[in-house]
């Protein structure tokens, strides 16, 4: 009889683990895949244009840790800046987003360091002006045009550093520009003024906090910051954004999830919640594109 028990006792044992082994991955894949998609483990450090910190850092990377396992580590700046701290070893990192293409160009061959074999173009933001709503000169952006009132004394207007930054350099093209088609000369001078000159990382908070009266910003960052906007007009300017995984970068498994997660369906969603025009198929340039990637970015 003692015998008869223990095997009864063995069988339920068994069936209660077998049990809490479907449970555990029947919960694994439920609402949103299989236990493959939350894998991963580890940080994934992202390089990227600081026009793209609050997308990146309040919506696409804590959706991507809940979808990957992995953790989102991200770091904003200036492109070009950026690109300059990779290139002399300051900063690391596995991705590297950049607001203008060219900017890739300067991490290839030897004297790029050899840190970027290919990358893809995967959306597109415009150039606006940015105001601060309680400013005073608030009244005079939504009913004047902006080439006008951004001239008036006292303005305090805002742009990043062109050097650092494909922004400023948009920025500034913008302002030439304008200079030349409505025959406005103090456009030229702002220009080149080296005190309207910030971090792009902080060009947002400079407004919010009633530092400046407006600045040079792309539409995504002024939607996702809820910044109010006025359109240049005629005058148009665009930026390209592009994506790659960094040569030598630590962990390339997890880098390939990110770009994998930004490009697919949900990244997709989020970008244009914001006001990204999101390019539908990227296609990769150059070459060495991790065949990982070949669901979302196309061979070039």
């Amino acid at each position: 009889m003692r015998r008869l028990c223990l095997r009864r006792e063995r069988v339920r044992n068994r069936r209660s683990l077998l049990l809490s082994l479907l449970a555990g991955g029947l919960l694994a894949t439920g609402c949103g895949g299989s236990t493959a998609s939350r894998s991963g483990h580890g940080n994934v450090n992202v390089l990227y244009a600081g026009s793209l910190q609050n997308l990146l850092e309040k919506t696409v990377g804590p959706a991507f840790q809940r979808a990957t396992g992995y953790t989102f580590s991200g770091y904003p700046a200036g492109s070009t800046e950026l690109a300059n701290e990779i290139r002399g070893g300051v900063r690391r990192g596995e991705v590297f987003i950049s607001a203008a293409p060219k900017v890739n160009s300067t991490l290839t061959g030897t004297a790029g360091g050899n840190w970027v074999s290919w990358y893809a173009p995967f959306a597109t933001t415009r150039l606006v002006l940015g105001y601060d709503p309680a400013g005073r000169f608030a009244k005079a952006l939504r009913s004047r045009p902006w080439y006008q009132v951004i001239t008036e004394p006292g303005f305090r207007l805002g742009f990043t550093d062109p050097k650092l930054d494909p922004k400023g350099v948009l920025a500034v093209a913008a302002l030439d520009a304008a200079a030349k088609r409505y025959g406005e000369p103090a456009l030229k001078r702002i220009a080149g003024e080296q005190g309207d000159l910030f971090p792009e990382q902080d060009l947002v908070g400079r407004l919010q906090s009633g530092q400046l009266d407006a600045g040079f910003f792309y539409s995504v960052e002024a939607s996702a910051a809820k910044i109010p906007t006025v359109t240049l007009g005629p005058v148009k300017e665009e930026s390209v954004y592009t994506i790659t995984v960094l040569n030598r970068a630590q962990d390339p498994a997890g880098a390939s999830a990110f770009v994998k997660f930004l490009l697919g369906a949900t990244g997709k969603a989020l970008m244009k919640s914001v006001g990204l025009s999101v390019i539908s198929s990227p296609t990769a340039v150059g070459i060495g594109a991790p065949s990982s990637l070949a669901s979302v970015i196309k061979s070039g």
